[in-house]
């Protein structure tokens, strides 16, 4: 496993550079010629690249990984409850191996807990937080409609404006026969006004999730044991960050005050001078960098501007302050 959190590392990932390269030739001379547009255009007059080409090219192998890891828990724990190997053999018909034997059942309950989790969680948005809608902030709804279009989405996901109490953070989730992305109101009223295209960039980002089923149940359940291990679960998660920011780049390319707003606060988004920050990412290299980031869900928010302007999903032409 790689200390950046780029990518794992492994006999393959020669191959996994030369693809990288290749959906980086693919993507860049269509962002740089989007870069050009104003944001007002609508992306569904064109139909985003597919998934393989927007997608981090270490993501599958490693959920594929992940997914056989998964496999091997789902059945070691199946095998320790009815065999009890740790136990020894006067205690297998003990009171402590009825314990044991029940804990170990327990532990298979997580799938069925994802699933109320999951309906909750929507049900809890549905009752506080806004729903948009053609005429709920209509710009923004409209945007969210061409951007379906363009990753051709089998359904149109709902979009919440929720209270975030302060907080920068939007997610995309998923219940049963809905797919809904939610935005904190602080990253709203932060972006919607002077800087639509950060936001843009992060709606896309959140779609991204859904286009690549990242929030589908089949997908949660797939990885539900193996994305618990510890910096595991945190390579797949920054995995699919970078992949889902390449959406959010595709469909606004103009967006990088979106993560500039992660990177240095509320209020600055639009004073930070991105081609310094974009160098402050190509130097962030080295032992510790990449320890640091082990633990992390998310790559460090410098290092994902970095990436995006490096496929070309960024235009170098974007407007910034001197």
């Amino acid at each position: 496993m790689s200390t950046t959190g780029d990518q794992p590392t492994s006999r393959n990932s020669l191959t996994r550079a030369d693809q990288r390269d290749q959906s980086s030739a693919a993507l860049a001379p269509t962002a740089r010629h989007r870069a050009g547009q104003q944001h007002t255009a609508s992306p569904a007059a064109e139909s985003a690249p597919p998934p393989r080409l927007l997608r981090h090219p270490a993501e599958v192998p490693f959920f594929i990984f992940m997914v056989i890891l998964n496999g091997i828990i789902v059945l070691a724990i199946l095998r320790a409850a009815i065999v009890l190997p740790f136990l020894p053999d006067p205690l297998k018909s003990s009171g402590w191996a009825i314990a044991i034997r029940s804990a170990l059942i327990g532990l298979l309950l997580l799938i069925p807990l994802l699933i109320v989790v999951r309906e909750t969680q929507r049900a809890a948005v549905r009752g506080t937080a806004v729903a948009l809608s053609p005429s709920q902030f209509p710009t923004l709804y409209q945007t969210a409609e061409s951007f379906a279009a363009t990753l051709g989405l089998r359904r149109r996901p709902d979009i919440f404006l929720a209270n975030g109490n302060g907080t920068l953070n939007a997610f995309a989730a998923q219940a049963t026969g809905h797919d809904y992305v939610v935005l904190a109101n602080e990253l709203f009223a932060n972006l919607y006004n002077n800087n639509r295209d950060g936001l843009r960039f992060i709606l896309g980002h959140e779609m991204g999730h859904i286009r690549l089923h990242h929030v589908s149940l089949w997908y949660q359940i797939a990885v539900a044991y193996s994305e618990r291990i510890p910096l595991l679960g945190p390579t797949l998660s920054r995995l699919r960050e970078y992949s889902c920011d390449r959406h959010g780049a595709y469909l606004a390319p103009q967006g990088a005050t979106g993560l500039v707003l992660l990177a240095s606060g509320r209020y600055t988004e639009n004073d930070v001078n991105i081609d310094e920050l974009v160098q402050q990412g190509r130097r962030l290299r080295g032992f510790w960098v990449g320890l640091a980031q082990l633990p992390r869900s998310h790559p460090f928010t410098v290092r994902r501007l970095e990436r995006l302007y490096g496929i070309g999903l960024f235009g170098a032409d974007s407007a910034r302050p001197t």
